[in-house]
């Protein structure tokens, strides 16, 4: 039920918000999004095809070892680690997502914040499509 109730915001937030936005996908989440089923990853993909990705470099990659030893995203967490450092290194101003456990978590956004901080990177604000609709 829940995971019905985020895919009908995140539908509603792409067709009426994401004009709003200028979009960005990292090599990472394409990855992601075709996975599962081949029909319905093949329609994401094709929703995403024609996006900028962000690339995974060394300074993204050293980031996210950062954020794991810090302590601000958990060792089996590695992913959504990298899934922040990208963002972050290449100065995305919002990294949208529903990972609430180790990403949108109000607790873990502070650390994140903090340690990305004193790698001298500004970080991302972090927020679900649902944080983003507007009336």
């Amino acid at each position: 039920m829940v995971v019905a109730a985020h895919q009908q915001i995140t539908s509603e937030w792409w067709y009426e918000q994401r004009h709003n936005f200028e979009l960005y996908v990292s090599e990472p989440v394409r990855y992601e999004v075709g996975v599962g089923d081949p029909d319905v990853a093949a329609r994401r993909l094709e929703l995403i095809a024609g996006l900028p990705s962000l690339t995974m470099n060394e300074e993204a990659l050293t980031l996210a070892r950062q954020l794991v030893l810090s302590g601000a995203v958990p060792q089996k967490a590695q992913e959504d680690a990298i899934h922040i450092a990208i963002a972050t290194v290449h100065g995305m101003d919002i990294l949208l997502t529903w990972n609430c456990r180790h990403i949108a978590n109000a607790i873990m956004r502070s650390r994140i914040e903090r340690a990305c901080r004193l790698q001298g990177f500004d970080p991302p604000v972090i927020a679900t499509p649902e944080q983003l609709l507007e009336e």
